[in-house]
C-alpha cells in the first residue's frame, strides 16, 4: 500500500535505548567473528519491521482498545497502538502520528515476550 505522504520511524524512549544495547551487542559479535546469533537475528526482523511499516504504516496488529496499557494512554495519549511480532518471541510497539506531509510512526518498546506480557497485564499459563 503506497501513502501520499512520507512515512518515517522514529525510535523512542525504552525502543531507543534497547535498540542502542541491540547495536551495541552486534558490534562486539562482528568484531570477533560473529556472524549468526539470535541477537542478529533479532536485529534483522526489527529492520524488516521497519521496511515494512515504512511501505504499510498500519502493518502491525492493531492492539484492541481496551487491551491498550494505561501506560501507553497517559504518556502517550496512545488512541491506536500497533504490534509487531519478531524473531525469537520478541514484539515491537509503535502509534502512528500524521499531519498533512508526513506520518511517523513511533516505536516504543522492542522488548522480550515476559516483558511485553507484564506491560500488557497478560498472565503466565
Amino acid at each position: 500500500m503506497k501513502f501520499n505522504k512520507k512515512v518515517s520511524i522514529e525510535l523512542i524512549d525504552d525502543a531507543k535505548e534497547s535498540y542502542r544495547r541491540l547495536n551495541k551487542i552486534i558490534g562486539e559479535q562482528k568484531k570477533s567473528g560473529k556472524i549468526n546469533s539470535d541477537e542478529i537475528k533479532l536485529w534483522n526482523g526489527i529492520q524488516r519491521a521497519f521496511d515494512l511499516i515504512v511501505d504499510n504504516p498500519f502493518y502491525g496488529e492493531n492492539a484492541k482498545k481496551k487491551q491498550i496499557p494505561k501506560y501507553y494512554s497517559i504518556k502517550y495519549t496512545a488512541k491506536n497502538l500497533f504490534i509487531v511480532d519478531l524473531p525469537l518471541f520478541w514484539r515491537m510497539v509503535y502509534i502512528l502520528e500524521s499531519d498533512k506531509i508526513e506520518i511517523v510512526a513511533f516505536i516504543l518498546n522492542i522488548f522480550g515476550h515476559d516483558d511485553y506480557n507484564k506491560r500488557f497485564g497478560f498472565k503466565k499459563k
